[in-house]
């Protein structure tokens, strides 16, 4: 058997089912699309969800993928053995309703056996115990022996996920041989190393309905599932995962930053183990647009990002790592995933900012945990709380391994229980978090109840009134005053006047919100009924419904209506979506081409337009960015549309966006030569319909992205008019013009200064006068000069220009000022550099005493400030206060 490498065997695998009419897609984004039961793509078969249910038509009935998966419920055994691991890519062939069991059987073994050249007496099969037709095949069309087919109970081979499509499973497991082990665990189905599962076919014929009933589904499915990487370590005979040749690369990397040996050792090697895992995950998720933040899976990808680090840092890598490890992972997989190199820029900056804050993150963690003992010294305690340890593992990223050690130096222990109390009811209260789904995850809706063989037809690229066919209707419940529904949404024949419905027509000009662009309004007639359209959505399949009130008659299946669509709102639409394009090329310009759309949303109003970049923008890039799209405007460029392959898109240098999904055929908005995207949105003639662009606001909205909330056409004149009319109310308000309002506040603003100078020398004389003759009261408290005094009815500010003059005419100790305005205290306290030289620190000092006031505060050695709210402990304070200097003191 050749030793075929993990790209060869990815490629092999795709061309073989190509050969049997399958249509090859790459793999879908790591973010699920459309469907809120997954956080990230954990298997093959998770975005085709739609295609088995017949909720959406597959390109074909026979579909082949490679698809980059994610799994992170076993997170914490990551690396302690080397099983475990969360990316894996999953090999996958799939039938929609199109072939089953008598031809995936054979193809499962011929692929194995003619193209791999795995030793077909060294396979063997096993079949669910109640599923004779695969036991039949297996016996006399494969002619495998009776004693080489294992039958399992519906634990091992039978696949459902709750309620929905599911059936048994055939299983095809590789004997590896007695070098890999000959314990009680290697046997058939058993734990051991020796034999290996390779490939799973499900054969998806029954329908669950949640209740244990299960009938037979109208559409057979296939879906079958084969690890990559472990057919990989079966075709090279390896140990793992991590010795097959491109994950075994990335390994040797990590061993050669750290100056180590794989192999040698078992904490060294699950450290490696973690970081060569981790920066494989991290490295595609960044690649499809998930950033580090959190929550969601963004908190996910931010996790492992951090345990990878942590673990650097155990082998003694003191310098930035990461970046140099992703750039390994995109070279070893850029083949099967091109996607990598068009984003590595993109990918190592995150990376890098992400390393970076995470230096941060563990000085700050370090600082709370000291915080932590500091507090149990005082109580004369020696346990960190599990709160306490859970707050800093989750917010901070603080390991709790590390909060153990550190704790063991300071002679105190962590509560190990009631961290793991806080961690499990972390995860209760994330699991509650879910909405409800159906099959497919997407939230269940009256649509889902609807025929999926019926589509709408767009038509309203190039006009705004269409008649057609009501083919669906519902009635929708009512809202209350909090937007709320009081009922169930219901499928109608027909709907009547005041009722909140939704029509589905054959074709439509409306568009329907998506991919930023916000749904058409308008109306549907049809005699004397009229709809009002509030909103149009694309909802189960490839539907769109019209969401709105029948504002007059009867609306029924069947009726020819007259849909027209609101053409000022669609206007101003246009005028926005096209000018985000032209905003998101000018963006790339001026900053760099590491800008990537992240979000986006237009409608009649303005564009807001969500983008990565590390830093907020400067007056002068935004105003490149604002002239450049008004250039574009200016220049009246054609807005030209076409439709054509995705591979012959990139090829035009079409942008695409993170996360869409993309079919065969895509739509291509091509700018004059300025800009050119996927988009199916729609858009102005020509740039000089745009009419003007102003950008109103830049600010950060997430870790590494911007966001720039912009407006167009009339909604700028608007805006000017609106700040001309504020513009004369303020200049009214100064007796002055607009023309002379600028001069006018400087004037004010001189004029102003004075009379602040003027009380702040009042309040300085009338603080001095408090404080009278204090210098009798300095005493010395081991060599150090010290002065404490209440000073009624003084601010902050003030107490410091106190401290500053008695610091001086002192020459040198420590003071501390309190004082009683309104009700709160004011606290400060200096230290000159010879007295904080013998042990004073003004910070420790104020947060000893600041509790006898009933506050707290803290600062540095030379300064520190605090407040309180009882006045009355101010006394005890200042009493207490040389107590606590004398223990500094060397």
């Amino acid at each position: 058997m050749k030793n075929y490498g993990v790209n060869e065997l990815r490629e092999m695998f795709l061309r073989f089912f190509e050969s049997k009419g399958h249509l090859r897609m790459n793999s879908f984004s790591l973010v699920p699309h459309n469907d809120k039961s997954l956080l990230i793509i954990n298997s093959g078969m998770a975005p085709l969800k739609p295609y088995f249910t017949g909720q959406e038509i597959p390109p074909r009935r026979r579909v082949t993928t490679c698809q980059k998966c994610i799994r992170t419920g076993d997170l914490e055994n990551v690396g302690k053995t080397a099983r475990h691991g969360t990316f894996f890519e999953m090999l996958g062939n799939f039938s929609f309703g199109d072939y089953f069991k008598k031809e995936a059987i054979p193809w499962a073994w011929e692929f194995l056996t003619e193209w791999v050249g795995l030793d077909p007496e060294r396979l063997y099969p096993s079949v669910y115990e109640g599923d004779d037709e695969a036991y039949e095949i297996w016996l006399n069309t494969m002619h495998i022996p009776a004693d080489r087919i294992y039958k399992f109970g519906k634990e091992d081979n039978f696949w459902e996920h709750g309620s929905g499509p599911c059936g048994p499973c055939t299983e095809i497991y590789y004997d590896r041989g007695e070098k890999w082990g000959n314990g009680p665990d290697d046997v058939m189905g058993g734990e051991g190393d020796r034999y290996m599962e390779v490939w799973n076919v499900v054969f998806s014929q029954f329908n669950n309905d949640g209740k244990g009933h299960y009938t037979d589904l109208v559409q057979k499915n296939i879906d079958t599932g084969m690890g990559l990487e472990r057919l990989a370590v079966a075709v090279q005979d390896v140990e793992s995962l991590f010795d097959v040749d491109t994950v075994r690369a990335l390994r040797d990397k990590v061993c050669e930053l750290a100056h180590c040996e794989y192999g040698k050792e078992h904490e060294i090697d699950v450290s490696v183990r973690i970081i060569t895992d981790h920066i494989r995950s991290t490295t595609f998720m960044i690649s499809d647009g998930i950033m580090p933040t959190n929550e969601g899976r963004g908190y996910v990808l931010r996790r492992l990002i951090r345990r990878a680090i942590r673990q650097g840092r155990k082998l003694g890598i003191k310098e930035a790592f990461m970046t140099t490890l992703a750039d390994a992972v995109i070279e070893g997989s850029k083949d099967g995933y091109p996607e990598l190199e068009e984003k590595r820029e993109f990918i190592l900056n995150n990376i890098r900012l992400e390393e970076e804050r995470f230096e941060k993150t563990i000085d700050q963690g370090l600082e709370i945990l000291n915080g932590f003992l500091d507090k149990l010294r005082a109580e004369g305690k020696t346990e960190i709380s599990g709160a306490d340890a859970f707050l800093l593992y989750d917010t901070y990223g603080f390991p709790i391994d590390s909060t153990e050690d550190v704790a063991a130096e300071n002679g105190c222990t962590v509560d190990q229980a009631g961290f793991e109390a806080a961690r499990e009811e972390a995860r209760q209260k994330s699991k509650g978090s879910w909405i409800k789904t159906n099959y497919s995850g997407a939230a269940a809706t009256v649509y889902d109840q609807m025929d999926a063989s019926l589509v709408t037809e767009f038509t309203g690229y190039d006009r705004l009134t269409d008649t057609s066919r009501i083919v669906a209707l519902a009635h929708l419940a009512d809202l209350d005053e909090k937007g709320e529904k009081t009922g169930p949404d219901e499928l109608a024949d027909a709907v009547t006047d005041g009722m909140r419905a939704a029509i589905i027509t054959e074709k439509t000009p409306f568009y329907a919100t998506k991919g930023g662009q916000v749904g058409d309004i308008g109306t549907i007639s049809c005699g004397n009924a009229s709809f009002k359209v509030e909103k149009t959505e694309p909802v189960s399949g490839q539907k769109v419904a019209h969401i709105g009130v029948v504002t007059s008659g009867m609306f029924k299946m069947g009726d020819e209506v007259t849909l027209t669509v609101d053409d000022r709102e669609r206007r101003d639409t246009c005028r926005n979506h096209s000018a985000t394009h032209l905003m998101q090329k000018a963006l790339r310009e001026v900053l760099g081409t590491h800008v990537e759309q992240k979000g986006s949303y237009q409608d009649a109003g303005r564009t807001r337009f969500d983008f990565s970049h590390y830093q907020a923008m400067t007056a002068q890039e935004l105003k490149k960015v604002e002239d450049l799209v008004n250039e574009k405007i200016s220049e009246g460029l054609d807005v030209q549309t076409a439709v054509m392959g995705i591979e012959d898109a990139k090829k035009s240098g079409a942008m695409a966006l993170f996360g869409e999904k993309y079919g065969d055929e895509v739509r291509v908005v091509k700018m004059g030569d300025f800009s050119t995207e996927l988009c199916g949105g729609t858009h102005v003639k020509n740039t000089s319909q745009i009419g003007q662009f102003k950008i109103l606001s830049e600010n950060g909205v997430a870790a590494g992205v911007r966001r720039i909330e912009a407006l167009t056409g009339d909604n700028v004149r608007s805006y000017y008019e609106e700040m001309e009319c504020e513009m004369n109310e303020a200049a009214a308000l100064v007796k002055a013009t607009p023309a002379t309002l600028a001069d006018h506040i400087k004037k004010l603003q001189e004029e102003l200064r004075a009379v602040r100078g003027e009380v702040e020398s009042l309040k300085a004389k009338e603080a001095q006068s408090a404080l009278g003759d204090v210098m009798d009261k300095v005493t010395d408290i081991g060599g150090v000069k010290f002065l404490a005094a209440a000073v009624p009815g003084v601010d902050m500010n003030g107490l410091r220009d106190l401290g500053d003059q008695l610091k001086e005419k002192m020459g040198g100790g420590v003071v501390l000022l309190l004082s009683d305005k309104d009700g709160k205290v004011s606290m400060m306290t200096m230290a000159t550099e010879d007295a904080i030289g013998k042990g004073a620190h003004a910070g420790n000092l104020i947060k000893a005493i600041a509790k006898e006031v009933g506050g707290g505060g803290g600062g540095r050695p030379n300064m520190a400030q605090a407040g309180g709210k009882k006045p009355a402990g101010i006394p005890a304070a200042i009493e207490k206060a040389p107590e606590v200097l004398r223990g500094m003191l060397k």
